[in-house]
């Protein structure tokens, strides 16, 4: 399962007011220092997404993100030092030092 925190679902509801779409779309390509990286964005849902509902939020996940992403928890960091979606994976052998990109 993917779920979001209650700050990252908070968040994306405020954003989603301002936009057409119907939720967001967690995925992974590849790239980065590490293999892979992360893929946050509004979309709407495909034919082959899985859906998974988190805290009123629609996430929309491709097949083979799922794969990758089972389990991921995703956050909403406002920091000093920091602000934005932070992927929390515990399938990542191994994580770049800005957390962008990971291997498996």
């Amino acid at each position: 399962m993917i779920t979001l925190t209650d700050s990252a679902a908070k968040k994306i509801k405020s954003l989603l007011l301002e936009k057409s779409e119907t939720g967001v779309r967690a995925a992974v390509q590849g790239g980065g220092c590490s293999g892979f990286t992360y893929q946050l964005k509004f979309d709407n849902q495909d034919t082959k997404d899985k859906v998974i509902e988190s805290h009123g939020v629609n996430i929309y996940v491709d097949p083979k993100s799922f794969l990758y992403l089972m389990g991921t928890e995703i956050d909403f960091v406002d920091e000093l030092n920091q602000s934005g979606f932070k992927f929390v994976n515990p399938n990542a052998k191994r994580t770049c030092g800005c957390g962008e990109s990971f291997s498996i």
